[in-house]
């Protein structure tokens, strides 16, 4: 098979089960009015409808920041901002008005052309917009009087649900108004968090401009918790500066929204990379942790057979045939991310002896070096502790330094249960190592 069809393969393999899970799901999708005057807001448009036509809800929020300034620029308008909000006069909210209805029908223009060149080009796409955010203003704040500005009040859920309901693409400007119709300037963020959490959405995605959250080393950091971004942030007080999306990120996870994507707007179909590969392209923010940790069960001696089955052939690991996996799975732990099995380990005991081994322990190549190994061994040897056992060992060929590093020294094979004994192999001449608890 050449290069380029294997890869075609092996991503289509990837995307599938996400094209599944992905469909009648709700997404939140809010980006820069950046966006909107770059070249490449075709692909951005076509990438949008190709996941309404996959059977995805979609919300669009887009900002309005370089085309509101254009405009106040354009009337020898002062802008005028304090702590990151405009402060809106009624010369300034024309502006936005103005701003934000000419991106608004830009959207609905350019998404109701459809797919070219696509067999579901045919396909009409329904757009609509509207009044879905009822405002009310900042008021004043340490003296500065911010008229124009507001904040979300209320989001008119039924309104929306309906029209996602009805399969309709939904453009939320962000514009509020009150009761008695003064029209309020939203922050698009906010706007698309509180429709988000309002909505229980399954994903709000940001694209960023120009921004990605690194570690130490200059990685990007995949995922986080909210309880791990607050951390960040705490950490890091120009954080929530230099990306605020971070901390709308925790207050939609914290009102219930599952998934909070942050994508770098400008890669190129890096909205399709991140909802359709396991890792994704940005950073994703959830309530709880992405990796699950969990008992196996006989439906996983698949996935097992297929992570641990490299490091069989290369003797990192002794061979287990399928049946003594199903007869031996209640000993197995799991790591699952998004469904694959991306790590296991095996606790066997002999509580006569008062030991247990370690065995098994396996994570896939694309997750080590991250602590995912650490996460097994931990729990297991937690384990354990609650069994009130008083060893631990394990038996490895090529893995004695990390055993070494986490506390086991090297015993010999005469210290290994009478019933382990009898079943080492002299040929494959695993060293061993035990660890008192």
């Amino acid at each position: 098979m050449a290069d380029k069809q294997k890869q075609f393969v092996d991503w289509f393999r990837q995307a599938s089960p996400y094209i599944h899970a992905h469909r009648g799901q709700t997404f939140v999708l809010s980006f820069g009015g950046e966006a909107v005057l770059e070249t490449t807001f075709r692909n951005l448009i076509h990438d949008i409808a190709l996941l309404s036509s996959m059977g995805i809800r979609l919300v669009i929020v887009p900002g309005a920041r370089p085309q509101v300034e254009e405009r106040l620029r354009a009337r020898n308008l002062e802008m005028r901002m304090k702590g990151g909000i405009r402060i809106t006069d009624e010369a300034t909210l024309a502006c936005v008005k103005d701003a934000v209805g000419s991106i608004t029908i830009e959207i609905m223009g350019q998404l109701s052309r459809g797919l070219a060149n696509h067999p579901a080009a045919n396909a009409r796409i329904r757009v609509v917009s509207g009044n879905f955010v009822i405002a009310k203003p900042i008021g004043v704040r340490n003296g500065v009087d911010y008229l124009y500005s507001g904040v979300v009040r209320k989001v008119e859920v039924e309104t929306i649900r309906t029209r996602l309901e009805n399969g309709d693409i939904l453009v939320a400007p962000p514009l509020g108004y009150s009761p008695t119709g003064e029209c309020f300037n939203l922050n698009a963020h906010e706007v698309a968090t509180s429709i988000a959490a309002s909505l229980g959405a399954d994903k709000l995605i940001f694209l960023l401009e120009n921004k990605a959250i690194l570690d130490k080393r200059g990685r990007l950091v995949h995922q986080l918790t909210d309880a791990e971004a607050g951390q960040l942030m705490e950490a890091d007080p120009d954080l929530a500066t230099r990306i605020p999306e971070l901390d709308d990120a925790i207050t939609a996870c914290r009102g219930g929204v599952r998934r909070v994507h942050l994508v770098d707007r400008r890669e190129d179909g890096g909205l399709l990379l991140e909802l359709f590969s396991r890792d994704g392209i940005g950073t994703m923010v959830s309530a709880t942790p992405f990796d699950t940790l969990r008992k196996a069960t006989i439906d996983d001696v698949a996935g097992i057979i297929e992570l641990i089955a490299p490091l069989e052939a290369d003797g990192t690991l002794v061979r287990r045939s399928r049946e003594k996996l199903e007869t031996e799975i209640d000993h197995f732990n799991v790591l699952v991310r998004d469904g694959a099995i991306i790590g296991c380990a095996a606790l066997y005991p002999y509580p006569a002896e008062g030991l247990a081994e370690l065995a098994c322990l396996a994570v896939h190549p694309d997750y080590r070096d991250q602590g995912r190994g650490d996460m097994l061994f931990n729990n297991l040897e937690t384990s354990a502790r609650q069994m009130k056992l008083k060893q631990l060992l394990v038996l490895t060929t090529q893995a004695a330094h990390w055993f070494v590093e986490r506390g086991f020294n090297e015993a010999t094979i005469e210290s290994l249960p009478v019933e382990r004994k009898m079943l080492y192999n002299y040929q494959r001449n695993s060293k061993v190592f035990t660890k008192r608890l």
